[in-house]
């Protein structure tokens, strides 16, 4: 059973270009209204930065985990992205970000947006994961990487 089961394999972006945590979050909006042709790209981007007002949700280790619920989604929706090079958004740790995990839910979705986080975060506990998400060379192994651990390996 898949890991992060609200991945596909193309939304998995494994070398994203941004400046700044703005410009992260602009990259991450448009990358998902690609999948989501639904949703608003300002709508989803002002609902992050919203989000990050409240608090950064850059978690430490070079991760961050911007999310969000939307009106209009029916369904969670995932995204994973490598950036091409660290870029400083906040973070608890005061260490730069260079792995977004973007999550979105519907604006109903409670437990189930906390339950993605958790699992988000489950998983990135796991003892070496960050350093093999860094070392994947491509989307397809990134995305293998992400869906195909054990729940238990991820726990």
């Amino acid at each position: 059973m898949p890991v992060l089961e609200f991945l596909n394999p193309d939304s998995v972006v494994p070398f994203l270009r941004a400046r700044a945590k703005k410009q992260i979050l602009q990259e991450l909006s448009a990358h998902a209204v690609r999948h989501l042709p639904a949703l608003d790209e300002r709508e989803v981007f002002e609902t992050l930065l919203q989000r990050e007002r409240l608090g950064s949700t850059g978690i430490g280790d070079g991760v961050a985990i911007p999310h969000g619920k939307l009106p209009g989604l029916d369904r969670l929706f995932g995204l994973v992205a490598r950036l091409e090079r660290p870029v400083d958004f906040d973070s608890l740790d005061g260490q730069p970000v260079d792995i977004a995990f973007l999550l979105l839910a519907p604006e109903g979705a409670g437990a189930d947006h906390l339950k993605a986080l958790a699992q988000v975060a489950r998983l990135l506990r796991e003892p070496g994961i960050l350093e093999r998400i860094r070392a994947a060379r491509d989307a397809s192994a990134l995305y293998a990487l992400l869906t195909h651990t054990s729940a238990s390996q991820a726990a």
